[in-house]
């Protein structure tokens, strides 16, 4: 049965944590396109940390009601880069490696809270403080989740990205012909639960490495 009230309190945790990892995610990208030649979303006002520019409606909606999600892609013209083909593997990577960084300064800062004395014993404390732990550890499944389900190797994902800056230029314009198909296909995937299969293992095994679980 829907609880609205759990509902709320849940959103509370969540969506900041899920805010900040779609946020880190695209401007980690913008800011290594700029540093590699490319000032493409630093002129169209992507290169922020205002989560407002970076939100897609429905990637933002599929990731509240569910583990995977995504956000506006930042642009970025390859064509700018000084060596387009290599630095797109590192414009391509920086989103979820990006993800990976927040998810273990999150992790750190939840062992700030197992170590310190006293919290227990104050009331008021441990009501102010919950929350955010709670949110840490959230945010530590979130990013480690985006991180991972970004690195599938199927475009436009940045797996699949990562994937063409990396094969021989003839197999690269094979496999770049494929995006077009690359919404649908990833769709498919996901509704069939085979992106389940296959994420949900490294996702659990990078989170239960940094939560020490």
């Amino acid at each position: 049965m829907f609880d609205p009230t759990q509902f709320v309190l849940n959103m509370s945790v969540r969506l900041p944590a899920i805010l900040a990892a779609l946020t880190f995610h695209e401007y980690a990208h913008g800011w290594v396109a700029d540093k590699l030649g490319d000032p493409t979303a630093r002129l169209s006002g992507r290169l922020t940390f205002n989560p407002l520019a970076h939100l897609d409606p429905i990637g933002t909606l599929a990731l509240i009601f569910s583990p995977v999600g995504w956000a506006k892609p930042v642009p970025v013209n390859f064509d700018n880069l000084r060596h387009p083909r290599q630095d797109m593997v590192w414009v391509a990577a920086a989103g979820p490696g990006a993800n990976l960084i927040l998810a273990a300064l999150c992790a750190w800062s939840l062992r700030l809270f197992d170590g310190a004395g006293g919290i227990g014993d104050s009331a008021w404390l441990l009501g102010l403080l919950t929350p955010v732990y709670l949110m840490l550890h959230r945010s530590v499944l979130i990013n480690v989740a985006l991180a991972i389900f970004n690195l599938l190797p199927l475009l436009p994902l940045d797996g699949g990205r990562v994937m063409a800056g990396l094969l021989p230029p003839r197999q690269a314009a094979s496999y770049g012909r494929l995006e077009r198909y690359g919404f649908v296909i990833l769709l498919v995937l996901i509704f069939s639960g085979a992106v389940d299969r296959v994420i949900w293992p490294p996702i659990a095994l990078v989170a239960g490495l940094l939560l020490g679980a």
